[in-house]
């Protein structure tokens, strides 16, 4: 008995594409490769490997709280300043590399694009994905840094997890817009460590967000780093109180990944060609 051989149609896509969410499940494997490549490449042959982690945050809340804390006086909500300024750090820090390596993603990797096919849209979510063990690993010295200060961790930190995958959805949300504009245009990466500069001090990392007059609160938490920020010193703190500024960065992050993705799926096809 002859079996049946299974038919293909290829067609065109239309103006509006699917995400292809579906085929990037598929290669699900090929994700998870690239963000554990992404890690060792980090730290291979360094002389402090995973200790890089921890260094740079500590080193910035050594600097925060020199300036910011001792000399200049900013107020931490009544918690003590080192520990205040690490906590806004950590995420601070998981969203600028994811940032930055995401929007950098698909030039560094043009060897594999213009060889194989596969869903474009792995390349920036593994480098967003590989800030997670650096994240994970500075997260650890927080806590000794809380035992340290006697500051104990309020029962809101089983909202840290969703407060770090908002961090990262803010980074891929931006992250893929430049990824795919860099690509045509190379003069992008130039702005994106300016951009990182400037988004720092529009996040309440070494000031409280409580400083902010009233009348600037609404639009001062369009910054979707607000609400993540300040949810992460709730979570661990129990204050101060993040008020809808978290809803404030959901509602801003939705609308800009999707464009994002439809933008980036649009351009796709042109990647092997100009990268």
């Amino acid at each position: 008995m002859q079996s049946s051989v299974p038919s293909f149609y290829i067609e065109p896509s239309t103006r509006w594409s699917s995400l292809g969410l579906r085929e990037l499940w598929e290669y699900r494997e090929l994700l998870y490769f690239l963000t554990w490549r992404d890690v060792k490449v980090r730290y291979k042959q360094t002389a402090l490997g995973a200790l890089w982690a921890i260094i740079q945050p500590l080193f910035m809340m050594l600097v925060f709280s020199l300036f910011f804390g001792r000399l200049a006086g900013v107020p931490s909500d009544g918690i003590p300043y080192p520990v205040f300024t690490l906590c806004g750090l950590l995420p601070w820090q998981l969203f600028a590399h994811a940032l930055t390596s995401s929007s950098n993603s698909l030039v560094a990797s043009q060897n594999l694009i213009t060889k194989v096919y596969f869903p474009r849209l792995v390349v920036p979510i593994s480098a967003v994905l590989g800030g997670l063990v650096d994240f994970a690993i500075a997260f650890v010295i927080l806590l000794v840094m809380m035992f340290y200060f006697a500051v104990v961790p309020s029962w809101r930190i089983i909202a840290v997890p969703g407060l770090v995958l908002l961090a990262m959805l803010t980074a891929l949300s931006v992250g893929v817009w430049l990824s795919a504009l860099n690509v045509k245009y190379r003069d992008v990466r130039y702005t994106i460590n300016f951009l990182i500069q400037f988004w720092l001090f529009a996040t309440p990392v070494a000031y409280p967000s409580s400083i902010v007059p009233e009348k600037f609160r609404a639009f001062y938490a369009l910054n979707p780093m607000v609400g993540v920020v300040d949810g992460f010193r709730w979570s661990l703190f129990g204050k101060p109180d993040p008020g809808v500024s978290v809803l404030v960065a959901l509602i801003v992050i939705v609308p800009v990944l999707v464009g994002g993705l439809y933008y980036f799926r649009r351009l796709e096809q042109q990647f092997a060609d100009i990268v």
